[in-house]
């Protein structure tokens, strides 16, 4: 079968190549995939700057139907339309496997970085990774639950109430998810991007987010405290992974407000305003991709409308058009960009 393969490692290396069709194993399934989602994580894999287990197929945000099942595999069957969390492996014994938190598992091996992922016609989960998808989240969304409960995962972590103001910063396809799963808990939702963002912005106004301003139009700091009566935000999320941003951020929150940090910075040192946290007690809090408890919430926002994933959708290719999908991605031209298998 063809698959799009990160063959080594630094820039570039990823090529379409006819690999061997997975056989599945027990406790194991075999998906035959139905769309693939590019992840942040894939073009910084792409550029050289994530580490993945070359040679390995990428893509770990899917959608699919079941082809295969191992023996052993009871809670599905040959035909179920799934999604599957990136775990595939996990030590199982230490204490984050063992209060659920794989995310946090040193040993974790990941679909589409250490094991063989989605940009293919098959691959191979676990079955207690896999979850069933309800006729109401069509595939395209379906494969953007990986993404929906990182940012679900991340909210989890905030105390958002009814009637606070959320900053998002960094309209992608993240901060649009962060913003609606914001706004499910109740809260008003400010979303803040620059120029070259304004196809994201719009998006943001399209699917109803309370506040939309671009940066380089608009006062950020006097819109928060015209509608905070001067306090400040009460939770921030910084999904754009800019250092200007976090701190910008810290500069919007109110005293004893929440921070989270779900976007990745190009360097891992960076300098953060700490004086901020300090005098205004902030709290200050990452978040690291999903875990199992992330999984079904996130369908069901999806199964109840609270959260239009399909939406955010803009482009779509076959996983030979690489070069095309990065290019709209890297352009700003593209929101979320789909990659669907080729037949052999």
């Amino acid at each position: 079968m063809k698959a799009l393969v990160k063959t080594e490692l630094g820039h570039g290396n990823l090529h379409m190549q006819d690999v061997e069709e997975p056989v599945v194993s027990s406790l194991h399934v075999k998906i035959k995939v139905a769309w693939a989602g590019i992840c942040g994580s894939d073009i910084h894999t792409y550029e050289g700057h994530y580490k993945v287990a070359a040679p390995v197929t990428l893509g770990h945000e899917f959608s699919g139907e079941i082809a295969e099942i191992g023996d052993g595999v009871t809670k599905f069957k040959v035909g179920d339309r799934v999604t599957s969390e990136t775990t595939f492996y996990i030590c199982g014994e230490c204490k984050y496997c063992q209060s659920g938190d794989y995310n946090l598992c040193n040993h974790r091996k990941g679909l589409g970085s250490q094991i063989n992922g989605g940009f293919a016609k098959y691959l191979i989960a676990r079955e207690e990774s896999l979850h069933h998808l309800p006729k109401e989240v069509d595939d395209q969304s379906a494969a953007m639950t990986e993404p929906l409960a990182c940012t679900y995962h991340a909210i989890q972590k905030t105390e958002i109430r009814e009637g606070d103001l959320v900053i998002v910063l960094g309209p992608g396809p993240i901060g649009l998810l962060a913003a609606q799963v914001a706004k499910s808990n109740g809260a008003s939702v400010l979303i803040a991007g620059l120029t070259n963002d304004q196809v994201r912005l719009d998006k943001a106004k399209e699917i109803g987010i309370d506040y939309v301003i671009n940066l380089q139009k608009e006062n950020l700091k006097n819109k928060v405290n015209e509608l905070t009566d001067g306090y400040g935000a009460d939770v921030l999320l910084e999904c754009s992974g800019s250092i200007h941003a976090a701190n910008q951020g810290l500069d919007l929150l109110r005293k004893k407000g929440h921070y989270a940090q779900i976007g990745i910075f190009p360097e891992a040192q960076v300098s953060l305003d700490m004086e901020k946290v300090i005098q205004k007690e902030i709290k200050v809090v990452g978040s690291r991709s999903q875990k199992p408890a992330d999984w079904e919430p996130s369908i069901q926002l999806m199964k109840e409308g609270k959260v239009d994933a399909k939406s955010l959708v803009t482009h779509a290719y076959s996983i030979n058009q690489w070069d095309e999908a990065y290019q709209a991605i890297k352009s700003g031209e593209a929101i979320k960009v789909m990659l669907t298998p080729l037949d052999d």
